[in-house]
């Protein structure tokens, strides 16, 4: 396995400076959906990215977010998000990253989390440990959703369909605070690495949280649906957390889904 979490990692270091310079001469894009952006630096760093992959592993099938399955019948998969925060990037927000990881049979082996900016390389292989530019990472010791710093994020399109905003503010109650980078697989990173407490998101695909759910079961951390079943690529919704407040994040959750609010939403004040 260290040769494919080597390979990924070189793979990200080149993407990440691929982006690094779209990023510094500016940023052009287009809609690919209603809301939905696409850059030019996106389809760039997926070509690398895949390209590369496929020089190395020719065999192997790779899942990536704007080419889809380039598949085959090898047991190992890559799933590939070249530029996860592609609006953060677009508007010149520095909060994006490369994301790469890797699947054996079904399992997820190795990943990779590059942070071209902050120049970090969140790292992680099975039964390996995770680390942060080669330092090992835990996730934190917060015990209560009353001492936690969450994240969460809300879809770039259909905005109004998406209930999240019922859970925030109930997690926005209870806990610290809610942050949203608007980069999913930067969130798992930073709740691996002890930064965040917990994080949950509905409606990820499997690309923007595959590297990041291997970094937290590798730093001590426990993932699973938002009501505490299994964690599944393919899910609805995910939520992640160091492992202490998981079972008060989902019960939390589970109330919210039965419609039961421990705080009422406010009432919308009018302007004087």
């Amino acid at each position: 396995m260290a040769s494919y979490l080597e390979t990924a990692v070189d793979i990200a270091r080149q993407a990440g400076a691929l982006l690094a310079h779209h990023f510094e001469r500016g940023i052009s894009f287009d809609l690919k959906g209603d809301f939905d952006l696409v850059t030019e630096a996106d389809r760039a760093s997926e070509r690398l990215v895949v390209e590369r992959l496929h020089s190395y592993f020719p065999s192997h099938s790779v899942l990536g977010e704007e080419g889809g399955l380039r598949d085959s019948p090898s047991e190992y998969r890559w799933y590939v998000d070249p530029l996860d925060g592609t609006t953060n990037f677009a508007h010149g927000y520095p909060a994006f990253n490369v994301t790469i990881a890797l699947q054996r049979a079904g399992e997820m082996i190795a990943g990779v989390i590059f942070d071209p900016i902050r120049r970090e390389m969140f790292t992680a292989e099975l039964g390996g440990g995770a680390f942060l530019n080669g330092r090992r990472i835990h996730v934190s010791k917060a015990a209560s959703l009353d001492v936690a710093l969450l994240a969460t994020g809300f879809p770039s399109r259909k905005r109004h369909e998406n209930v999240n905003v019922h859970f925030f503010h109930q997690a926005a109650m209870v806990t610290h605070g809610i942050r949203r980078s608007g980069s999913a697989a930067i969130d798992l990173a930073y709740v691996a690495c002890g930064r965040l407490d917990g994080f949950w998101e509905f409606g990820l695909n499997p690309w923007d949280m595959a590297a990041g759910l291997l970094l937290i079961r590798e730093a001590g951390g426990r993932a699973s649906d938002m009501l505490g079943l299994p964690a599944d690529l393919l899910g609805p919704h995910i939520a992640a957390s160091n492992a202490l407040i998981h079972d008060q994040l989902t019960a939390l959750f589970a109330e919210v889904f039965a419609g039961r609010y421990r705080f009422p939403m406010p009432p919308v004040v009018p302007s004087l």
